[in-house]
């Protein structure tokens, strides 16, 4: 008979064995280990770490001292500027949530969200109260308004009765905030883009929070060397827990207020920037800035880059240049980053092309993460590993969000049978690393046979006059659907429907080529995604 008591008579958790984690143990110990070090930089306010922990303590004392608790929301609406970095410590200090909003929202769905989160406070920035002000007028009972008056802008209007650095001063830089008691409870809110219906809200506790900010650190080989460029949204995915990241590692924090490659190019070289992430889209906005503003940088500067696989051309326009891409894969629901592509020593030695085909694949599961499968869309049962067979890539571990905020159905369909369900397509390599090929909703099946947008939108890319391109399925009388190609030129280009097609008939099976091209802009969510519902319901009309 097994002895099930021999390990646990007498050895509970007790204060001595067991903290409940949490990111605000990363502050305190980066302040203490180095207190004098820069931490943020922002134009010329500099702020070392000892004044970084002074200015978040301050905050969730001002917070406290309005009744703002355990439980509470606090909206933050603002670009990469201090105030946001300092309310990813200040607001959980005092027991409340954090909820980021997406600057680039409308005002009906700010007063959605902050309805929804029921938000007890909006910190904002004046540059936004073009939008914020319609928005509080919408709410019955709005919060308590905070302005961010930042000296690098100019314009807008403050909505509130007093400014954030005021509000600091109300607080106590001795407060004593209470410890965390509960791991699992609940340290931030995001609300994902929302682009049909109502954006949901994702809740993050802390010990995702604090284990995704270590899970970055190892993933990216991250030090107290670190210079970090925020070209990321720190509201999307709370800056897939960079804040947190890097002052874990002591790093330092360089906060942008927009995605500028006029601003990008001379911070990278004026602070040796070396590590920053952001979706393709930022990749493409430097690969294709103009000569006079680009710079080749002689340090190495690593670029975390998640969503869609950046096209090969991007990859290596981005290595021209000093730069060094490494792909991440993750949603909302996983704290940003759940696998990357770890590049094997072997790789080096591959022709570009094919180096890009292994460096494009999401990879592998992150250290923090416990499981990834590719399962079959109705079982869930695990496929071979055989880069063919695709399925739903799903996922399970302590990176997890707990659930939707007040949506218990989508929450439940979100973790059946065991599972986070990312919705996402792809298939498992005989090395098992994971590649997607497409979101399920937009695989085009044309006669029979699955094409995957994201294949014929790698080879759009390719095309030396394309900037970007996005395939959907338009509907056929004949094959059910075919490929339709929505793409942008580059300034001064000038291509055809035809030339195009045939171009991409030289290069990719004939049923794969699309069968309809259009040029112009492509629409974008608020936080640069591309539009796919609308380029459908725009080639549905065709």
């Amino acid at each position: 008979m097994a002895n099930t008591g021999l390990f646990t008579r007498g050895l509970d958790p007790n204060p001595a064995n067991f903290v409940p984690l949490t990111p605000l143990s990363l502050l305190e110990r980066s302040a203490m280990v180095y207190p004098h070090k820069v931490s943020v930089i922002h134009g010329e306010q500099r702020f070392s770490y000892r004044q970084f922990r002074e200015r978040c303590v301050r905050l969730a004392s001002a917070l406290a001292r309005r009744g703002i608790g355990p439980g509470d929301t606090v909206a933050v609406m603002a670009p990469n500027v201090p105030a946001l970095l300092e309310a990813h410590f200040g607001v959980p200090m005092c027991g409340a949530v954090l909820n980021a909003l997406n600057i680039r929202l409308d005002a009906a769905n700010i007063a959605f969200i902050l309805q929804h989160g029921e938000a007890r406070v909006l910190i904002t920035d004046r540059e936004f109260s073009a939008v914020v002000g319609p928005a509080l007028a919408e709410l019955e009972q709005p919060p308590l308004v905070i302005d961010i008056d930042d000296p690098l802008h100019e314009g807008g209007t403050l909505l509130g009765e007093l400014d954030y650095e005021t509000f600091l001063e109300s607080g106590d830089p001795d407060y004593r905030y209470p410890p965390v008691s509960d791991e699992w409870g609940a340290i931030s809110l995001n609300y994902t883009s929302g682009t049909t219906g109502n954006p949901k809200g994702v809740v993050y506790h802390h010990r995702g929070a604090y284990l995704n900010a270590l899970g970055n650190a190892l993933a990216m080989n991250l030090s107290d060397q670190t210079v970090y460029l925020w070209t990321l949204p720190m509201f999307h995915c709370n800056g897939w827990c960079h804040p947190w990241t890097i002052t874990a590692i002591g790093g330092t924090h360089v906060c942008l207020r927009r995605v500028d490659p006029a601003l990008i190019f001379p911070l990278i070289a004026e602070h040796r920037v070396n590590y920053l992430c952001g979706a393709p889209i930022v990749l493409n906005l430097l690969v294709n800035a103009p000569d006079e503003i680009k710079q080749r940088f002689e340090h190495r500067v690593q670029v975390a880059t998640g969503g869609a696989a950046p096209p090969s051309r991007i990859i290596a326009g981005m290595e021209a240049m000093g730069f060094h891409v490494i792909h991440l894969y993750g949603l909302t629901e996983t704290y940003g980053p759940a696998t990357y592509c770890v590049e094997q020593a072997d790789w080096q030695a591959l022709p570009l092309d094919q180096r890009v085909e292994q460096v494009a694949r999401q990879g592998v599961i992150y250290h923090v993460e416990e499981e990834m499968i590719v399962g079959d869309v109705d079982s869930d049962e695990e496929l071979p590993w055989d880069g063919e067979s695709m399925g739903e890539l799903l996922i399970r571990g302590n990176v997890i969000m707990k659930g939707y905020l007040k949506n218990p159905a989508a929450t439940g369909e979100a973790f059946r049978n065991g599972w986070f369900h990312t919705g996402d397509l792809g298939v498992r390599h005989p090395d098992g690393y994971v590649e997607i090929k497409d979101r399920a909703k937009d695989v085009i099946i044309s006669g029979g046979e699955n094409i995957s947008s994201l294949e014929v939108e790698e080879l759009l890319y390719r095309h030396p006059q394309v900037l970007e391109a996005a395939v959907v399925a338009r509907p056929d009388d004949t094959w059910g659907e075919t490929p339709c190609a929505f793409v942008t030129l580059k300034p001064g280009a000038e291509l055809d429907a035809e030339t195009l097609r045939q171009w991409c008939r030289e290069r990719i099976a004939h049923f794969k080529v699309p069968k309809t091209v259009v040029f112009g802009p492509l629409p974008k969510t608020a936080t640069g995604k591309i539009q796919k519902f609308v380029l459908r319901d725009e080639a549905s009309k065709l």
